[in-house]
């Protein structure tokens, strides 16, 4: 019923929507931070447990926008056979904030609950901080080359705190996030960074390298996932798209692929490293800017039939 209403009321419906079931779920995530304080180790377990719950609620509630006021088609291709119980980190290309809700509704049923690495400093920000925290979200701590050179002492240190922070998802199943490029692709961006790429931004390969490394090779796979809306407006903000119901197709590809050895190193201190995983990197992003045009020429052929 909501589908043939006019784009303005849709805007509406779904922002409300958007707004009201995330103040209500991060208010209760505070609520059980509160509750987490409490030093007991099987409290602070169940409490993170709830917090979780409650996280992966929130994707439910965000898979219902692609639903509430459009009829979104879904096309995910790759045959990959996900768990919840698995480790995995995702790579995607990015494009919009959307793109955080197509893999919030790709997780919330048949992955652990997505993380992000967030910086350190961003733990002092009001509410947003503590309720990372309660999320258990990684907080990562890097020296730049300059402090270093200045304090050869703190060298190493960084990575040893990012990893004290991931010891507890050795054992509790974690999906986290890298969108490597950055920053959201635009044509703008694309001609100021002088992209090789058709699709996509150059990739920065020292957060994902910094990810594998903290985690140390613990993941079960590397999900490469492409993300492209076939039909979308590129002159209009994708958000608009999504929030007026005119987001109609959503193509999606996984690509699993092994966390090896060789994908593990010092890519900061490590010459040969980080010249062996740059390339790796930017090969992946070859693969996935031809994938991109061709699903966009396939789209374009069905829609002229």
């Amino acid at each position: 019923m909501l589908r043939f209403l006019p784009a303005p009321l849709k805007i509406l419906i779904n922002f409300l929507w958007g707004c009201v079931a995330t103040t209500v779920i991060a208010v209760a995530i505070i609520l059980l931070g509160i509750l987490r304080i409490i030093p007991i180790r099987p409290w602070q377990r169940l409490v993170a447990s709830l917090a979780n719950g409650l996280f992966r609620l929130w994707g439910y509630a965000v898979t219902a926008m692609f639903n509430l006021t459009q009829k979104t088609i879904w096309q995910i291709e790759g045959g990959v056979e996900l768990r919840r119980d698995g480790w995995y980190m995702i790579m995607a290309n990015h494009l919009s904030w959307v793109d955080i809700l197509v893999l919030m509704r790709l997780a919330h049923k048949d992955m652990p609950m997505p993380r992000f690495f967030l910086k350190q400093e961003l733990f002092w920000v009001p509410f947003i901080g503590f309720g990372c925290w309660v999320l258990d979200m990684p907080f990562m701590k890097r020296y730049s080359r300059q402090l270093l050179e200045k304090k050869p002492h703190l060298k190493g240190k960084d990575i040893e705190t990012t990893r004290r922070s991931c010891e507890k998802f050795k054992t509790l199943p974690t999906t986290v996030i890298n969108f490597c490029e950055g920053t959201r692709f635009t044509e703008k961006k694309r001609a100021q960074k002088h992209s090789p790429y058709q699709h996509l931004l150059p990739p920065k390969a020292g957060g994902t390298a910094f990810t594998l490394q903290a985690m140390e090779g613990n993941f079960d796979a590397i999900l490469d996932i492409t993300i492209v809306y076939p039909d979308r407006n590129p002159d209009k903000p994708l958000v608009i798209d999504f929030l007026a119901g005119r987001l109609r197709h959503i193509h999606l590809h996984i690509d699993a692929l092994p966390a090896t050895d060789d994908l593990v190193g010092d890519y900061f201190n490590d010459a040969a490293f980080k010249e062996h995983f740059q390339s790796w990197l930017n090969t992946r992003w070859e693969l996935k800017d031809q994938r991109i045009e061709n699903i966009m020429q396939s789209h374009r052929s069905q829609a002229q039939r």
